[in-house]
């Protein structure tokens, strides 16, 4: 029996997602676990490689949907200028109080607005701009990505990490949860911190493409960790499942396996084709 909506992309979200009343948790699962630690170290290398790129010097960094901002944060230790702008009041009264604490208050403005609002709230152009783990969560990815691009500096990185639908496809398959495959991934009930639309990566890239940028990296974000057979290796084996992280992430076929992809992309300088 043919099962046609396996290889399409069907969710369709009616407004975007935000993680009021969620952040505290949010924190906690996706920043204090074994998932969440990989993710922040492999994220963080590529982050180091695109500043390395952009040369030794403060930048102006924009995180479009940074929630608590985590990045924001050790961007702005490092003496960048950093905006940082998300959906959920909560996750930025989280924020505050991190910043206040940490002494970061003249190097980070929060703005509480979607994404697709920022030019009411901001001008100019970003040396790099952040986009993490938001993708998923919108109604309209495709229109809400494209409105970033102009917020990009001429030779400026953008730096998108989003949750992959292959990943996803994948991970469903090897536990054998065929009837969630055959029902096209959509659950009746979604989990608060399960991302509702999951992204196919070569439309994000393509995306990407007709928007002017360059794909200068891809990483594969969990390219292992989910797959592990044994949950307790997750932590038991937590030093080595991370040095085998870092170094299979930038590997394909491992890349396109990632739960997350993180994609950087750089604008061509001006006068550049």
């Amino acid at each position: 029996m043919a099962h046609a909506c396996i290889d399409k992309a069907e969710f369709v979200l009616k407004q975007d997602q935000s993680f009021d009343g969620r952040a505290d948790k949010f924190a906690r699962n996706i920043y204090d676990s074994t998932k969440g630690r990989i993710r922040t170290k492999v994220v963080w290398s590529d982050i180091e490689a695109c500043l390395a790129r952009l040369g030794n010097r403060p930048l102006r960094i924009l995180d479009a949907g940074g929630g608590f901002g985590y990045f924001a944060q050790k961007l702005a230790a490092m003496g960048h200028q950093v905006e940082l702008c998300d959906l959920s009041a909560d996750m930025l009264a989280l924020a505050r109080v991190q910043i206040a604490e940490r002494g970061l208050e003249d190097r980070i403005r929060l703005i509480h607005c979607p994404i697709q609002d920022l030019k009411a709230h901001v001008t100019g152009t970003f040396d790099l701009v952040l986009c993490h783990a938001v993708l998923e969560w919108l109604a309209e990815p495709r229109r809400t990505l494209l409105g970033l691009f102009p917020f990009v500096h001429a030779g400026g990185i953008l730096s998108l990490l989003f949750y992959n639908r292959h990943g996803l496809l994948f991970q469903s398959l090897v536990v054998g949860n065929f009837d969630y495959v055959r029902q096209g991934l959509n659950k009746k009930r979604q989990t608060a911190l399960t991302p509702t639309n999951p992204q196919l990566p070569e439309q994000v890239y393509d995306w990407i493409g007709r928007g002017g940028l360059k794909i200068i990296g891809k990483t594969g974000v969990r390219v292992i960790h989910d797959y592990m057979r044994h949950k307790q290796d997750q932590v038991e084996k937590f030093e080595d499942l991370l040095a085998m992280e870092q170094h299979y992430c930038r590997q394909e076929p491992f890349v396109a396996l990632g739960r997350y992809i993180h994609v950087m992309a750089q604008k061509p300088a001006s006068g550049k084709s």
